[in-house]
């Protein structure tokens, strides 16, 4: 009998939240950046509008702020010896000598190294500038030399690899998924075995036979695992095309971007308005959709956000702006889907909660995207070469975003634009874009184990493009990658 009841086996072991997004305590962050800009003694004129931007953006209240100032204030006089001094605009050459670096920072080997660091980094920028002055105008050029017949070493038309070969060529190629099927029942990998024998049903090109070894494995129903996906089982679910550091960058604005959102929203008066009685408790919901979440979240390692029922909504599912952001489960999600739909529908919607994907649940124009990207960057590196109208569009952004970063955030933000200038400084965002919606889907596939479930959602959705979304997903179901995460969670099959 099949199991539908979106619960873990005894022995389940829940892993650690992997790159979820985190709002963070906006009080804490203030706090942080307020202690950040009174470390030389002196809060300039500067330093003060971007306190103010911070306290705005983070939506706190002024007098608590100040009399949080007056604190850390008092302590740092009083560690210090010093008074810090509040410069009220005009010239800042009158500075007091507190912002000379100490003779013992001058002398630190670390700084200099940090110095010699920064040349040459300065250099490659420099080299760069072309290229990232006419960003908008670069196309990725994309090698695929798949099609090309061997020339030097024979591979067996039924080595694994090279019917692989041949089915990322054509994702539907029943004659290689049979070959692969054959393949694996001679090897004795009874899991592979069965990936081959799920893509052949399908697509209805199953024999008797396979079809039978397809039904043995599928009779087990929900997927049962033994441990929740892990930081490197994420690896292997991540789409190649999908550059995991511009999903970094990203993940560190992410929450400054979410934050700009609402409070555009609530200023617009826009801000979308929750129904207290849909808020759901997974514990005691007795809607399938509701358990659902729950459970997918603990298999794939990411928190589920407070989730509402609408049976008025019209979609499936939607990411409502907040602090924190939730989750509307609509009317066609809420009734006639399968429990293999579900899966799929929550594993692809909580792909997008992990923080290098969130963003695009903002930000759907890949333009608008590219601004903040840049942005992002530019706070890395002021020193960033734009053109005038990309810096018009840009440095807004920037000025909107620092603010609410804290030091930690813009520390990993430099690390990351360092290694974005030593891996050649491009990144292509639309591929990007694309790569994470399959990313999404690969997701909600290991946890539906059921390419019909699949087609199922992508045709409620989009019918236009069911078909290039399930290619990709046959050939993610019959590789290697999709067989190693199985093992790596105690999914795969012996039949």
């Amino acid at each position: 009998m099949q199991d539908f009841s979106f619960e873990h086996d005894r022995g389940f072991a829940q892993g650690e939240i992997s790159e979820a997004l985190n709002l963070g305590k906006y009080q804490a962050h203030y706090e942080e950046l307020f202690t950040e800009i009174i470390e030389d003694g002196v809060i300039t004129a500067e330093e003060r509008a971007r306190l103010n931007r911070a306290a705005d953006s983070l939506g706190l209240d002024r007098a608590s702020l100040r009399r949080l100032e007056e604190a850390l204030q008092a302590a740092y006089e009083a560690r210090h010896h010093i008074r810090v001094q509040e410069m009220e605009g005009g010239d800042e050459q009158e500075a007091p000598v507190s912002l000379v670096v100490s003779a013992q920072a001058a002398t630190d080997p670390r700084v200099a190294k940090l110095q010699r660091r920064v040349a040459q980094l300065e250099a490659r920028v420099a080299e760069l500038t072309s290229e990232l002055a006419q960003a908008r105008a670069h196309v990725a050029v994309e090698v695929d030399v798949s099609q090309m017949p061997a020339a030097v070493t024979e591979v067996s038309h039924e080595a694994p690899q090279e019917l692989m070969r041949r089915l990322r060529n054509d994702p539907r190629d029943t004659e290689s998924l049979r070959g692969l099927y054959r393949a694996y029942g001679a090897s004795g990998d009874a899991d592979k075995q069965w990936l081959a024998a799920q893509a052949l049903a399908y697509l209805g090109a199953a024999s008797p036979a396979e079809r039978d070894t397809y039904d043995r494995g599928r009779a087990q129903g929900l997927i049962k695992p033994a441990s929740s996906v892990s930081p490197n089982g994420w690896h292997l679910i991540f789409h190649p095309d999908e550059e995991l550091l511009t999903g970094q960058i990203f993940g560190v604005i992410v929450t400054a971007v979410l934050l700009g959102r609402v409070s555009t929203l609530r200023r617009d008066k826009a801000l979308p308005k929750l129904d207290p009685a849909q808020k759901q408790d997974p514990a005691t919901s007795t809607l399938a959709a509701v358990r659902c979440f729950s459970w997918a979240g603990a298999v794939l390692g990411i928190a589920a956000p407070a989730l509402y029922a609408d049976p008025e909504g019209p979609s499936l599912v939607e990411m409502v702006p907040g602090l924190p952001p939730v989750t509307r489960i609509g009317s066609p999600a809420l009734s006639g889907r399968s429990p293999f739909e579900l899966a799929f529908i929550a594993g692809r919607h909580l792909s997008w909660y992990r923080a290098e994907h969130f963003i695009r649940l903002l930000v759907p124009s890949i333009a608008d995207l590219e601004n903040l990207f840049l942005a992002a960057l530019s706070i890395a590196n002021a020193d960033i070469p734009m053109g005038a109208d990309v810096k018009r569009r840009v440095a807004p952004l920037a000025r909107a975003i620092e603010p609410v970063l804290d030091p930690v955030a813009i520390d990993r933000l430099r690390g990351h634009f360092l290694r974005f200038i030593e891996e050649g400084g491009r990144t292509n965002l639309q591929r990007w874009a694309n790569a994470a919606e399959r990313t999404s889907a690969r997701a909600g596939m290991l946890l539906a184990n059921d390419l019909g479930a699949a087609q199922a959602v992508f045709e409620i959705e989009d019918p236009a493009t069911a078909h290039e979304k399930m290619d990709d997903l046959i050939v993610y179901t019959t590789s290697d990658r999709y067989a190693n995460l199985r093992r790596q969670m105690g999914l795969s099959l012996a039949l």
